[in-house]
């Protein structure tokens, strides 16, 4: 990932609702919005108090949702004897905000944890770190005696991840983190040693591709899982519903839109044929999501976890490396698959799935839309058009070819 543009950071700062100021703007050496631990550590460093980042107020300038100039809202834990600028940037409410974005949700959130940690006799050691905060998933990082411990908060549209990994681990323990406590939109993991699998050069990464598939096919007639229904059948009719809503899209591309969806019952008819189960589904499979230490790797983050067709895991991490690398985990995929379901073709399901996929991600990408506040809608605007596009490009593709 490219952090080499670096942000500017404004924080409006806050201490039980009440409006301290600004501090800001200064800079932080790293681009991605999503990534406040080094802003909460020059705030902190500013104010010598500590200090949780909430959310984000707005932003200016850089691509990607990363670089720029951002705006925070920060919340001290104890009030700073140095006073603070009045400034200019306005604080509001929305309805839609994430609870780990609000200063009484947050320390909810963390007492929570605390909690949990001392019952299950590995209390924190020392203060915690907030690495992350974001409209998909808040993550704090806490020391304990026997290592570090991380909290992640996530939104009512995401999975339980505890049920994804639970069904995981009852085939394959050594293939998830180890669970330390779960409620509501809360989850305490152990840590998982090891790096997450960005364009790692040896083979770590293909260990994940073939035991995940191996899971998958073992939990394939699992039905009492509780996972939300992403089959292809289902995706025909959240399809429907989503075309009208997606103002960005041309007139040329809502008619090829809809021939794509008019011929997708005979499209999901071939992709049945390929012999492949329904089970199942990580929901976002790729090398950041797969973490390896040179002896043990694991797949992390199922917070968009369903039920459907493997083939869309099979498929994601596609976009996310070179194709020579792609070649190797396609065929790895494949391979598993076919050891598994004798008879099957892994390959076909592969191309007749691409669309299918990008249609599913513009679903998902338009449950995050309708699920968070104003100022996060940023992060996931223009994705249900883009994945509409990619879902055309793939058809012609298929058609093409």
């Amino acid at each position: 990932m490219d952090d080499s543009a670096a942000r500017t950071v404004t924080a409006v700062v806050t201490l039980d609702g009440e409006r301290l100021g600004q501090v800001g703007p200064f800079p932080v050496p790293t681009a991605r919005w999503q990534d406040v631990a080094p802003v909460a550590r020059e705030l902190e460093q500013r104010l010598e108090v500590p200090v949780l980042v909430l959310r984000l107020v707005g932003a200016s300038g850089g691509e990607g949702c990363s670089g720029g100039h951002v705006v925070y809202h920060a919340e001290a834990v104890q009030r700073p004897e140095l006073p603070l600028a009045d400034g200019t940037v306005q604080l509001t409410e929305d309805p839609l905000r994430a609870a780990w974005a609000r200063a009484d949700g947050l320390r909810a959130a963390l007492d929570w944890a605390g909690a949990t940690l001392r019952v299950a006799g590995r209390p924190a050691t020392g203060p915690v770190e907030q690495l992350r905060t974001w409209n998909l998933s808040g993550l704090v990082r806490i020391p304990t005696a026997d290592g570090p411990v991380w909290l992640k908060t996530t939104p009512p549209f995401g999975a339980d991840e505890a049920g994804p990994i639970a069904l995981i681990a009852s085939v394959d323990g050594g293939l998830v983190p180890t669970v330390l406590g779960s409620a509501p939109g809360q989850l305490l993991l152990d840590h998982v040693p090891g790096v997450d699998c960005w364009g790692l050069p040896d083979d770590a990464m293909l260990g994940a591709v073939a035991r995940t598939v191996a899971a998958q096919a073992r939990l394939a007639g699992v039905t009492d899982h509780g996972l939300r229904d992403g089959s292809p059948h289902r995706l025909a009719e959240q399809v429907a519903l989503l075309l009208p809503r997606i103002d960005a899209l041309t007139a040329d591309e809502r008619t090829a839109a809809q021939r794509l969806l008019d011929r997708l019952p005979d499209r999901i008819a071939a992709l049945e044929a390929c012999g492949l189960p329904e089970t199942l589904v990580h929901g976002d499979f790729h090398p950041g999501n797969w973490r390896a230490d040179g002896e043990r790797t694991v797949v992390v983050d199922f917070s968009d976890a369903h039920h459907g067709h493997p083939a869309f895991d099979g498929l994601r991490p596609r976009a996310f490396l070179r194709p020579e690398r792609w070649a190797d985990v396609r065929a790895v995929w494949a391979g598993a698959w076919s050891a598994a379901v004798p008879g099957s073709d892994p390959l076909r399901a592969l191309d007749l799935a691409r669309p299918l996929m990008h249609l599913a991600y513009a679903v998902r990408y338009q449950e995050f839309l309708d699920g968070i506040e104003l100022s996060e809608r940023v992060y996931h605007e223009d994705d249900p058009a883009d994945e509409v596009r990619r879902a055309l490009a793939a058809a012609a593709q298929d058609t093409a070819g």
